[in-house]
């Protein structure tokens, strides 16, 4: 039933070291949202199976259907359940307040994106607000990420294809990179190298070129993250975590193994109406893809816990 100023502050620290373990060892945390139970407990059974610290993480919307504090009282529960390093990450956070609110509830993570709320955000207002941000979290020392424009596409398993030409006009420059950190002070710079939220027909590209010029041109103190890490061949992760990425995110490719397998299972049961004797099978399946991202960054065995 939420946690002392105490115990929030000890958990934001223990996410710091993590995190700058993450950055001496290369390896990358795997943020994954959650939507429901199951999908918690896929994440919370992966992290023990492999011993790999990982964040859950919710957006917006997925905090207007389960609640901030519902959200901490049940990664509380599973961390206890299974003894695994998890933390919560607040993604997307559309607005100031939203942001502290997350911070209010002891989310050791904060992501502020007032660019998704507002796609035409000045450079000046998201500055400002994640200013703003930055300094209310050294009240907990939560970790709080931004990027300096609009992040494209939707978290969701798309039909259509991209035009990558569109996609690079919105990539990161080392240099605007450098600037936007100094800037606001934050502590995770979300990179944009070709990555983009959703699932598509075709395989994303990265630019691990220009990752490595980002990673060069921002202090050795500060994460990078990778959002819209679902339907990205694996190498690219491999890459990325040896080139100096802390952080990825991931949705899409957990939705579809939920939805695809719910499907399936469903078809098989036709008869069957108890919800508790349809989801192991959907569990397991979205564990399996935790597990696969897990190994992909590295982060097998580097559990603190």
């Amino acid at each position: 039933m939420g946690h002392s100023i105490q115990q929030i502050r000890q958990n934001c620290t223990k996410a710091r070291e993590t995190m700058a373990n993450a950055r001496a060892q290369r390896f990358a945390v795997g943020a994954f949202n959650i939507d429901n139970q199951e999908t918690l407990i896929a994440v919370a059974r992966a992290s023990q199976k492999l011993q790999a610290p990982v964040m859950v993480e919710v957006s917006h919307g997925e905090v207007e259907a389960l609640g901030l504090e519902n959200v901490r009282d049940m990664v509380d529960n599973y961390i206890a359940e299974y003894g695994i390093e998890m933390y919560i990450n607040l993604d997307h956070s559309p607005s100031v307040d939203a942001a502290k609110a997350g911070i209010d509830a002891g989310f050791e993570f904060i992501h502020i994106d007032i660019s998704q709320a507002n796609h035409n955000a000045t450079d000046e207002e998201i500055i400002n607000a994640t200013r703003d941000v930055v300094k209310y979290a050294t009240f907990t020392g939560a970790i709080v990420e931004s990027e300096p424009h609009y992040f494209g596409g939707s978290s969701n398993v798309h039909k259509e294809a991209f035009d990558y030409a569109d996609i690079k006009k919105t990539f990161s420059t080392p240099k605007g990179a450098q600037g936007f950190v100094i800037d606001t002070q934050i502590d995770t710079f979300a990179a944009a190298i070709g990555n983009l939220h959703g699932s598509y027909p075709v395989p994303k590209i990265l630019d691990l070129q220009l990752l490595e010029r980002i990673r060069k041109a921002l202090p050795s103190s500060v994460n990078i993250s990778l959002h819209g890490g679902s339907g990205t061949p694996s190498h690219y992760y491999e890459e990325a975590v040896r080139l100096g990425v802390t952080k990825i995110n991931i949705n899409s490719d957990m939705r579809r193994a939920f939805r695809d397998t719910l499907e399936k299972v469903l078809r098989e049961n036709p008869d069957e109406y108890a919800v508790v004797k349809l989801m192991p099978e959907v569990t397991l399946a979205v564990q399996t893809v935790v597990e696969s991202k897990l190994a992909s960054y590295n982060s097998i065995g580097k559990s603190s816990v």
